[in-house]
C-alpha cells in the first residue's frame, strides 16, 4: 500500500467577549465582513451568534499548520479589537448563560435548532478538530477503531472547561457533558469494515434522519467532506503551541498505527466500555488522576503515559517534522492543562464571583495571544 501523505487540518472555534465587561458578544456583521475580506473561506460563523470559527487550509507539517493557526488567530484577534471585542480559545466562557445567547440564522443552524431541541440550545461550547489525510476509505474505518484507544489521552491534554454559568463543575472537561446530550455523539462504534461503516449511515440516511454522514458527531469519524480521519474529542485550547502540539500528535499517532499495519501487527482493540471509562476520567481529571493503562492492567500516572506515547511515536514525529510540536505538549503535563491554570487564577483573585471570572476571562484573553 502507497503510503498516505498524512496531511493535517485543523479547525478551531472561538468565543468573542466585550473587552469591557468580559461578557459574550455576537460577531457584528461588520467584522464578519472584514474577516472574510481577509481570510476567504478560512473563517466562518458557528452555531451561536456570539462564536466564529476558522479552518486551516491543507498543511503538510504541524510547522506549516502552526504558521497557518498563527496568521488566523492575529487576524480574528485584530479585525475583533476594532470593535471593543476579544477571542478566547476556551471550551466554555466561565461566568456565560447559555439562556442568553442566540443562534445564527443561516438554513444549517435553523435546521440544528429544530433537529436538536433543548439540548441544542445548550450548545455554548467550543472545540478543535484534526484532520488527517488518509487515501483510502478502508484504511480510515480500520485505523479509526484502533486510534480510538488514544481518544482520552487527547481529551486529558486539552481540557480547557472547568467552570459552567459560574460555578467550578469539578471537572476539567465540561464541554463534554453538554455535547454528550447529541445523538450520535461519543466514543465511534466498533466499525469491522468501511462497507459495515456504510451501511449503518445509508440506514439513517434513507429513512431521512439524517443527510449525510456529517450529522454523526462521534469523537472520531471519517470526515463526510474530506478524505480524512476527523478527530473531535479536544477542547479547543488557549494557546497556539499546545493546539499544533496536539494536532501532531494526532498526526503521528494515526501514522504510528498505520506502520503497525505495514509490519501486519495492530493496536489491539479494547471494548469501548473500557476505553469510556478513560474517557470519563480525562474529563473529569484532566491529566492529575492517571488514565487506565489496559495492557498493564493499573492506573498509571498521566506523565509516564505520555513518555510511553512519545517513544511509540518517536520514529513518526522524525519522519512528519514535528519533534517541536510534540515537545510543546510537555508543558501540559508538566505544569498543567488550561483547567488547571484558569482555576488557578480564579482561586488567587479576590471579590465575588464576577470579579473571578473576569480575572480568568482575562487571563484567557492573554493566553490567545501568547505565543502567536
Amino acid at each position: 500500500m502507497t503510503e498516505p501523505d498524512f496531511t493535517i487540518g485543523v479547525e478551531e472555534e472561538y468565543l468573542l467577549v466585550n473587552t469591557d465587561t468580559r461578557a459574550l458578544a455576537e460577531v457584528p456583521p461588520a467584522m464578519m465582513k472584514a474577516c472574510k475580506a481577509a481570510l476567504g473561506d478560512k473563517v466562518s460563523p458557528e452555531f451561536l451568534q456570539c462564536q466564529i470559527e476558522i479552518g486551516t487550509g491543507i498543511c503538510q507539517t504541524a510547522e506549516d499548520a502552526r504558521t497557518e493557526l498563527a496568521h488566523l488567530r492575529r487576524t480574528i484577534r485584530d479585525l475583533a479589537a476594532d470593535h471593543g471585542l476579544a477571542p478566547i480559545a476556551a471550551s466554555c466562557h466561565p461566568l456565560a448563560d447559555w439562556k442568553h445567547q442566540s443562534h445564527t440564522d443561516r438554513d444549517r443552524y435553523n435546521q440544528l435548532k429544530r433537529d436538536l431541541g433543548g439540548v441544542g440550545r445548550r450548545m455554548l461550547i467550543c472545540g478543535m478538530h484534526v484532520h488527517v489525510g488518509l487515501n483510502d476509505n478502508a484504511l480510515r474505518a480500520d485505523l479509526m477503531g484502533q486510534l480510538s484507544y488514544f481518544l482520552p489521552h487527547l481529551l486529558a491534554l486539552s481540557a480547557s472547561s472547568p467552570f459552567w454559568q459560574g460555578e467550578d463543575t469539578g471537572l476539567a472537561s465540561y464541554r463534554l457533558s453538554v455535547f454528550d446530550n447529541l445523538p450520535r455523539t461519543g466514543l465511534p462504534p466498533a466499525v469491522d469494515s468501511w462497507e459495515a461503516y456504510q451501511r449503518s449511515v445509508n440506514t439513517l440516511v434513507d429513512l431521512g434522519v439524517i443527510e449525510d454522514s456529517s450529522k454523526i458527531w462521534w469523537d472520531l469519524r471519517p470526515s463526510a467532506a474530506f478524505p480524512t480521519l476527523e478527530t473531535r474529542i479536544c477542547d479547543v485550547s488557549p494557546r497556539l503551541s499546545h493546539t499544533v502540539g496536539l494536532a501532531a500528535l494526532v498526526q503521528c499517532l494515526t501514522r504510528m498505527l498505520w506502520r503497525l499495519k505495514q509490519k501486519n501487527q495492530r493496536w489491539r482493540k479494547y471494548d469501548m466500555f473500557l476505553v469510556q471509562e478513560n474517557r470519563w476520567r480525562a474529563q473529569r481529571y484532566g491529566t492529575t488522576e492517571g488514565l487506565i493503562d489496559f495492557g498493564r492492567g493499573d492506573i498509571v500516572p498521566f506523565a509516564e503515559l505520555f513518555d510511553d506515547i512519545m517513544a511509540l511515536v518517536d520514529e513518526d514525529a522524525g519522519i512528519l517534522q514535528c519533534t517541536r510540536a510534540l515537545d510543546d505538549l510537555r508543558d501540559i503535563v508538566t505544569n498543567g492543562t488550561s483547567s488547571d491554570r484558569q482555576r488557578a487564577v480564579y482561586n488567587a483573585t479576590e471579590g465575588d464571583q464576577p470579579a473571578k471570572c473576569a480575572a480568568v476571562v482575562d487571563h484567557l484573553i492573554a493566553e490567545f495571544s501568547a505565543d502567536l
